[in-house]
Formats: structure tokens, sequence, C-alpha cells
């Protein structure tokens, strides 16, 4: 099928204001640019009628706009259907359409039908545009929502962490499988994720209860922590919300598992923990990463106690400025790290940082092309400040 042809087949199913359940548009095709880093559709009931609803991600907030059924619709979609997006995942009533544009400009494109009916929801107010319902069992369980299914004023910084990351992962497995990067998971082989250094497991049981309940992805979890009360109380959780899981004692750096994860999760793994986390993912050749450091105490230590290259000791002759700059040099190292190693890696704002200090994410997605210019620019970076990246020391 050629680019036109598929390109009108997913026009016809975004226009269908009864069949379509969701449309998302993601990365962009090689050499081109697009205006935000994603775009959802849905069709939602206003008091002025059925309308389109676009939401436009960029990297600090989302856009919304509404266009009434009919030549509003159309145009929408025919504009965003003109400019060069990589990947089109489209759910509908009936089935998944998957359409990947490859770097030649050709179309490859993927429909699943659906086992179970699915009822669309046009409802203007869909609780926020939640991912999760905020009175979904696993908010209850995990103490984030009240018995009336109401998240806790106390735990709403918490639930917004919660609902920002699935946007992330939501996206990146969106592109992963538009792009052919991750296989498609079966009930007979799901997918298979990691929650390195998870703790209470809150990422671990949204991630699960997400992935199936809304995308309809067979998955499987497993949650790594050094803690064997941490192992007691998910495994406890695990059986009350019925879920399949496993939870392992043992340290990011030493954890063996059965078979490698397909996608890794480390967030907030203290310090040279995100190193370890991702040099795991690295090893287990792992399609997706997701990684919110915390704390970066390995490098700033090190800008303490080398010479500052002559032209930037005012970035380290204050102690703020100083600590911004660990912050910024350790994950941009990261980020030159997993390029070298074969990944496209976005750092993005994870959430504002009102909600938490801690908010930037690394997100990364396999392309299997190692990048030799990404490895030589951290290596002129490291020799500059006279640095010893923990994720290069691993990676060796």
């Amino acid at each position: 099928m050629n680019l036109d042809e598929a390109l009108e087949r997913v026009r016809g199913l975004l226009l269908d204001d009864q069949a379509l359940v969701r449309g998302l548009a993601t990365g962009r095709r090689r050499g081109t640019q697009v205006p935000f880093k994603r775009v959802e559709l849905r069709y939602v009931d206003l008091k002025a009628g059925r309308h389109l609803q676009t939401v436009s991600y960029d990297e600090r907030q989302a856009h919304t706009a509404n266009a009434e059924v009919g030549t509003g619709a159309a145009a929408t979609v025919d504009l965003l259907l003109a400019q060069p997006w990589a990947n089109w995942h489209v759910e509908t009533t009936t089935e998944t359409v998957q359409l990947r544009v490859t770097k030649r400009g050709e179309a490859l494109l993927h429909s699943t039908p659906r086992t179970e009916p699915v009822v669309v929801e046009h409802a203007h107010d869909r609780d926020k545009d939640r991912l999760l319902p905020e009175d979904d069992p696993v908010f209850r369980a995990l103490g984030l929502a009240d018995a009336e299914g109401r998240i806790k004023p106390s735990r709403r910084a918490k639930h917004r962490q919660v609902e920002e990351f699935l946007r992330l992962l939501d996206g990146a497995l969106t592109d992963a499988l538009g792009t052919g990067k991750l296989r498609r998971p079966t009930a007979d082989d799901p997918l298979r994720i990691v929650d390195l250094g998870c703790g209470n497991a809150y990422l671990t049981f949204v991630a699960e209860r997400f992935l199936t309940s809304q995308r309809g992805l067979p998955v499987r979890v497993t949650g790594v922590d050094v803690r064997e009360q941490s192992r007691e109380h998910n495994g406890a959780l695990a059986t009350t919300l019925d879920v399949e899981a496993d939870f392992v004692v043992g340290t990011i750096e030493g954890v063996q598992l059965e078979r490698a994860p397909e996608v890794v999760l480390a967030l907030h793994a203290c310090d040279t923990a995100t190193d370890e986390a991702l040099a795991r993912a690295v090893e287990w050749d792992a399609a997706v990463v997701l990684a919110a450091p915390c704390c970066h105490h390995d490098i700033a230590g090190q800008l303490r106690a080398a010479p500052t290259p002559a032209p930037y000791s005012m970035l380290v002759r204050d102690g703020i400025l100083r600590e911004r700059l660990a912050d910024t040099l350790t994950d941009a190292l990261r980020a030159s790290l997993l390029r070298g190693e074969g990944y496209r890696v976005d750092v993005v704002q994870f959430v504002e940082s009102r909600h938490t200090p801690r908010n930037t994410m690394l997100r990364a997605v396999r392309s299997g092309r190692r990048n030799a210019d990404a490895r030589a620019e951290h290596d002129d970076l490291v020799a500059t400040w006279g640095l010893r990246p923990r994720l290069a020391e691993l990676l060796s």
C-alpha cells in the first residue's frame, strides 16, 4: 500500500465519530519537523454538539482545540495528515490500526481486530482526560484514593506524577510499536516490564493496570527492590488486585531475571542507582527505557574536587549553581551515552517543579543505530571537565 492510500485509510477512521476511540500521531519522518511531540484525537459531546477534540503536546504543556463534526473536523484531520508524522496509532470500536512511515517514505500498515467490544466515551469532562479514572481500584489499593474513589488531597502530587508517567509511557510504547522496535505482545508471550528500585510499586501496578485495561496489551511486570519488606508488601497487594506480578529482592546491578525485560522503568533511583538501571537496560537490549533521576551527588562531588576549566569558573563558584550544573551535566552525559549505544533519547520535563523538584525524565527508545558522534561529544565533555561518569564505567 502506498503512503497516500494508507493516509486515506487513517483519515476515514479518524473522521468516524461513531467508532473512533482514540487517534495518536507521534514521531517525525527523517529530515523533517513536526510542530508537537504528539497529538491525540477523540470525539467529545459539547453543548454545541459533537466535536473532534485534539490535544497537542509540546515539551511543557498540552494545547486543546475542538472542531465541529463535518467540515471543521475534516479540515483538522487533513491538516494533521499533511504534516510529516512518522507514526499513526488509531483505535476504533472494532480494530487497532498502526501506520508507520519508513525512512524511504513507504507505508507499513497493520490492523489488529478487537477481541472484545468497546463502548466509546464521548463525555467532555471524562475524568479530566485522565488516562486512568480516579475511581480505578488500583488507586484505592495504593492509598491514593479514598473509599469513594476520590484522590486524597494529600496524595494529589503523587497522583499527578503517576498520570504524567503514564502519558510518557504511552507515548514511548506507541513510538516503539509503530516503528517496529518493539514486538506485539500476545497472551502467551506478554510484554515484559521491570521496575528497578520499585519501592511500594506505585508505577509497577499503575503501568500494568493502564496497559491491560486501557491499551489492551498483555503484560507481565516485575518489581525489583533491595528490601524484603517491599517484596512482601507488593506481593500482598498483587493478590488483592488479582494481578500476576513478580517481586524480587536484589540490587539493580546484581538482579538476575529469567528473561530479559523489554521495558525498563527506574524512577527516582538515587544518584548512581540510575546509572546502574540504564546500564542494565542496555545490557538487556530493552526497547523502551524511562528513567527519572534523583540527586546527582557523584558528578557534583567530582566538580568540587576537579580543577574547573578556565572559562567556566563562574558556573561553579556558587554552590546552588554548581548543583544545577551537576544535574545538567549528569543527565546530558547519560543521554549522550545512551545515544551512543543505539537509542533515541529525549530529556523531558516529568512533572512541574511545583509537584516535585526532581522533574526530569530520560525517555529512550531503541533505534538499533549506534551514534558515534554522540559518544565523541561525551568523551570531549568529560575530558574538558575531568569527570568520570558512573554510567560510562558500567557500559565499558
